[in-house]
This record gives C-alpha cells, sequence and structure tokens, in this order.
C-alpha cells in the first residue's frame, strides 16, 4: 500500500495542478511561469543529485576508485536515452510556434501535452528505480527517502499541472478537457514507475546505472527544456531564484526524510 501511494503521489500533484483551471481565468503570467519553471528545474537537479547519483555512487563503493564508473554511464545513458525520445516523439514546448520531432498533423493542444508527457517519463522512472531500490533491502534507500523523492517531484508537477492546462484552457478547450489533458500528461509517471517495480528482479544488479540513468534523463529535461524556458526575455532572474528555492526543498526533503 505504501509502495502504490509512493508511486502515485507525483501524479496527484500534477492532477492538482491542473484543476487550476477551474480557480484560475487565462494564462500565469509570464513572470510567474518563470517562477515555476525555475522551482522546476531546482526540484529536478536535487533530486539527481541527493536522491539518484549519491546513492547509485554508494552502491558502488565495492569497486573502490572505480565507484563512479556506474554512475557516470547511467547518466550518459539517461541523456542519450532522451535526446533519442526527443527525436522520434513529435511535440511542442509552451511559448514556441514550432513543432519538434517529427512533421505530423497532429494539434497544437495535443503536441503541448506530449511535450510534458516526454519529460514526465524520467521522473516516473526515477521513483521506481528508488522504490525498487528500497524493496532491494541490500541499499541504503530507505521508504523514507524514497517517499521524499515522490514528493519532491509531486511538488513540481503542481506547477506544471497548471502551466500545461491553463494554456489549452486559452487555446479554446472547455474547462474539463483542458483539466483532463493537464491531469492525464503525468499518468506516465505511475505507469514508468510500476513498470519498473515490475521488472524489479531482473534490474536489481543494474540499480546503481538505473538510478544514475533516471539522473541523466531527469538533467537533461532540465537544461534543453526547462532552464531554456524559465530565462528566455524579462525577469529571467526569477527563473534564477525559483530554481535556488526549489533545489534547497528538495534538498531539505531528501536529507531530512532520508
Amino acid at each position: 500500500m505504501e509502495i502504490l501511494l509512493g508511486l502515485m503521489i507525483p501524479f496527484i500533484g500534477t492532477a492538482a495542478g491542473a484543476g487550476c483551471v477551474f480557480f484560475l481565468k487565462g494564462q500565469l503570467k509570464p513572470v510567474v511561469q518563470k517562477a515555476l519553471l525555475g522551482f522546476a528545474s531546482g526540484v529536478m537537479v536535487a533530486a539527481s543529485v541527493w536522491s539518484l547519483l549519491i546513492p547509485a555512487m554508494n552502491q558502488s563503493e565495492h569497486m573502490g576508485k572505480l565507484a563512479f564508473l556506474p554512475a557516470a554511464v547511467g547518466f550518459l545513458l539517461g541523456i542519450a536515452f532522451l535526446l533519442v525520445m526527443d527525436r522520434v516523439t513529435p511535440h511542442l514546448h509552451l511559448g514556441s510556434e514550432e513543432a519538434e520531432g517529427p512533421k505530423t498533423s497532429l494539434k497544437k493542444t495535443t503536441m503541448l501535452v506530449l511535450a510534458v508527457t516526454l519529460h514526465n517519463i524520467p521522473e516516473g522512472m526515477a521513483v521506481g528505480v528508488v522504490f525498487a531500490g528500497m524493496m532491494a533491502q541490500n541499499t541504503e534507500i530507505t521508504l523514507a527517502s524514497a517517499m521524499a523523492l515522490s514528493i519532491g517531484i509531486a511538488i513540481q508537477n503542481f506547477p506544471e499541472g497548471a502551466i500545461i492546462s491553463l494554456p489549452l484552457r486559452s487555446e479554446g478547450e472547455g474547462k474539463g478537457k483542458a483539466f483532463l489533458y493537464g491531469g492525464m500528461s503525468g499518468i506516465v509517471e505511475p505507469i514508468a514507475a510500476g513498470i519498473t517495480i515490475l521488472l524489479f528482479r531482473f534490474i536489481e544488479p543494474l540499480l546503481p546505472y538505473l538510478l544514475a540513468l533516471a539522473a541523466g534523463a531527469m538533467i537533461y529535461v532540465v537544461v534543453e527544456e526547462l532552464i531554456p524556458e524559465s530565462s528566455e526575455g524579462e525577469h529571467s532572474n526569477v527563473g534564477t531564484i525559483g530554481f535556488a528555492v526549489g533545489f534547497v526543498l528538495m534538498m531539505i526533503l531528501d536529507v531530512a526524510l532520508g
């Protein structure tokens, strides 16, 4: 039951954020969007370091001076994984008029949802891998630290849900449909996490690599999407402040609960 709750918490955060479409009129102000994007970036970077990369290296201590190897290899594989996903999935980033990936006739609203769904995959993988590590019992990953990661991702998913549902509403979608699209963009997270848990017995020997792979995929999203979007135009310093707040909050969550 605790594991199921842990897997669902990030999705609940996305759905709650998408629910803002019932209470707010129009899109969020650009300065607020920048703050929220920066905040999400900070949470994801801190989670990648404290919840994923450091445990990956700690679990590889038996390799001596090469303890960094699984973390380094997994991290680069995570970057490569998202690079490929970016190329093969048609999607459209918020505030952009030009779609990325293969040419398609999909609606703009659909490609906006696909963009968010795309970078929710590594977050789901991260939660699944950490809970798999907790289940292994021979690692330093505890239920508290796994929950800390879930809560941290849910916190950054809340503004993410609002950032996707409100523009959909502005594009002419009804409130219910905008909420559905915004909320369902996060359903990939518990699905990815659940698949990771189901494959647990096969992936246990590769746990350090998979922890780092999830970290690499999350950092790719931050560097390729979130930080550029938060620093464009005026008020770029607001994104930086948001990053600092998100980073510190996730660091506190992981250390305090872990």
